[in-house]
């Protein structure tokens, strides 16, 4: 699915992928907090970080759902970036900087996060079933 080239059409396309994923996720609250927030994150760092707020440059999302999860790619048309170099929106000398929230977000809210080599594609996961080891059932989409 490529979609939105600008900022504004970003709540529709993240509502119409959260739509699709209703059906397989019961915990409504993980589904309309974690997720959206998450991808409306990605979203917004491809158009306005990878794009450069390009509308001809377009944003490719790919959303896969299965029994562990639910799996969506975003991925832009720019050179890329190394994540590892995004300043912790944490720490004290970073706190006014106005980078690093986004990916923060991200990794925060969902269960994983990975960035392709050349940093201009990200895959977040949020998990269906419920962990071990992560002891909160408001953590599960069950």
């Amino acid at each position: 699915m490529e979609f939105v080239r600008e900022i504004g059409g970003i709540e529709d396309a993240v509502e119409e992928l959260v739509r699709q994923c209703a059906p397989v996720c019961a915990d409504t609250r993980r589904l309309y907090f974690n997720f959206r927030v998450g991808l409306t994150e990605a979203i917004a760092n491809a158009i306005l970080y990878g794009n450069g707020r390009d509308p001809a440059k377009k944003v490719r999302v790919e959303l896969r759902l299965d029994d562990a999860g639910i799996q969506v790619q975003v991925t832009d048309e720019g050179r890329g970036f190394d994540p590892a170099t995004v300043p912790d929106p944490t720490l004290p000398e970073n706190v006014s900087k106005p980078t690093g929230r986004g990916i923060f977000l991200m990794r925060a809210l969902m269960d994983d996060v990975r960035f392709n080599a050349s940093g201009n594609s990200v895959s977040l996961f949020l998990r269906l079933a419920e962990e071990a080891d992560v002891g909160d059932s408001a953590r599960s989409c069950r």
